[in-house]
């Protein structure tokens, strides 16, 4: 028993000679860390995202009836603007946008359509645009109400 206690003892001494910082010699460099190499930057475009305009409301929609609005933009820096995405935040809403690079100065248009049919109420969704020139959050908003009934004619009973 005595030795068990004896090595138990001696093992804990040395864990903790071990946890004490060890004296510095100043003959031997100190390691430095390794450290990762910059990430190669990637060249910035000199292309420049200008949204015309960001949101839209579309007011009153007939239910089943597509909404539709141009979003117009313009390329405003001095090297080929590209869009690489755009994307609704939701199926009922389907955006459509020039797949070829817009020269400097040239505008183009992203469509957005909403597709009410089913949906009655309020909505607002978001287009998310991204580009070598910025990123934009383009919003359309409205309401979709039920197509008004029409007036039924008179019933005439003849007795």
């Amino acid at each position: 028993m005595k030795k068990i206690v004896l090595s138990l003892i001696c093992v804990a001494g040395m864990g903790v000679a071990l946890a004490q910082p060890q004296p510095v010699n100043p003959a031997q460099p100190t390691p430095t860390p390794a450290v990762a190499a910059p990430a190669a930057s990637t060249p910035q475009s000199n292309a420049k995202l200008k949204m015309e305009t960001v949101s839209h409301n579309f007011g009153t929609v007939i239910e089943g009836q597509i909404a539709r609005y141009d979003f117009k933009f313009t390329n405003e820096g001095t090297e080929p603007l590209v869009l690489s995405n755009v994307q609704a935040s939701c199926g009922c809403t389907t955006p459509k946008w020039p797949r070829e690079p817009l020269a400097p100065g040239a505008s183009a248009v992203i469509t957005a359509e909403y597709n009410s049919n089913g949906r009655p109420g309020t909505f607002t969704k978001n287009i998310f645009v991204y580009s070598n020139g910025g990123d934009a959050t383009l919003t359309i908003t409205g309401i979709v109400s039920k197509e008004p009934e029409k007036p039924k004619s008179p019933v005439i009973i003849k007795g």
